[in-house]
């Protein structure tokens, strides 16, 4: 179902599947002539909630209005409630694989309807995410709906900011790995470490630009140096920007930039352009 707000477009991406997942959408922001490029944008919010304004709808109109078609992502996360009640130690609720099956699903809608380059872009949280896909794409998690895509789930090109990465480190995020992981399954290792993304760095993963700040007050830095460590040994294409402050959380909210943060979104463009796209 797609309901035409101006240049928004919102799309419930598991309407007539096998997913009953009403609140997982896709809102479209069109750029006003071609789009050279298009990318699908992932929230953070510690895999518990979304910061929907700033790492959402900012970003999705800034891009739009960079020539972009953006596609912003309410992707299921265990929510405000089970991080106060922790009701998830009695009843599943949302978890993994639930987060990386609605970017995957995005990522098929988004393939079949444009013909162009597809990217993706998450922040803290929803940086682990895009990751995820960089990193899995072709791990069949779609097949427990039943749906075989016929177009390939590989990123273009991926953009981790102030990204969680490591599920296992001293580094780690435990309230994001609570949320993707729930109470019980986080404490196993072999999770901890199947999704601990410095790991699974794949040798043909698509170029990735990478940004944090050094005084992040959520996500320890190291998170980010981490991956820039595992592209670095697998030879992938990438540009790390590490700044000295910023914090955590701004996205494209201008209100929530310092000096040196309120220049991401150009450097962003600039690597995009170095790609030609």
């Amino acid at each position: 179902m797609r309901l035409l707000l101006g240049i928004l477009l919102t799309l419930q991406i598991w309407s007539g599947t096998g997913c009953f997942a009403p609140g997982v959408t896709l809102e479209e922001f069109l750029p006003e002539g071609e789009a050279r490029a298009a990318v699908i944008v992932c929230p953070g919010g510690s895999y518990h909630w979304l910061d929907y304004e700033s790492e959402g709808e900012m970003v999705g109109r800034w891009l739009a209005s960079e020539g972009i078609r953006a596609y912003v992502l309410r992707y299921r996360v265990a929510g405000k409630f089970e991080f106060a009640a922790k009701y998830r130690t009695f009843i599943r609720g949302h978890r993994h694989p639930d987060m990386i099956c609605d970017l995957q699903r995005a990522m098929q809608l988004v393939r079949q309807s444009f013909d162009g380059p597809v990217g993706v872009m998450g922040f803290s949280a929803g940086g682990h995410l895009v990751m995820s896909l960089a990193e899995f794409w072709d791990t069949p998690f779609l097949s427990r709906y039943g749906i075989e895509p016929e177009v390939s789930l590989r990123p273009d090109f991926v953009v981790p900011i102030y990204p969680v990465v490591t599920l296992r480190e001293s580094c780690v995020h435990r309230r994001s790995r609570l949320g993707l992981l729930g109470e019980w399954t986080s404490l196993k290792a072999s999770m901890r470490d199947s999704l601990s993304l410095e790991r699974h760095v794949r040798p043909d993963c698509p170029p990735v630009f990478l940004l944090n700040c050094l005084d992040d007050p959520i996500v320890d830095y190291r998170n980010s140096v981490l991956l820039d460590s595992a592209l670095c040994s697998r030879g992938v294409p990438h540009r790390y920007v590490q700044y000295t402050h910023g914090g955590h959380g701004f996205g494209a909210n201008p209100s929530k930039m310092g000096e040196e943060t309120s220049r991401w979104q150009a450097e962003f463009i600039a690597w995009l352009n170095e790609y030609g796209y």
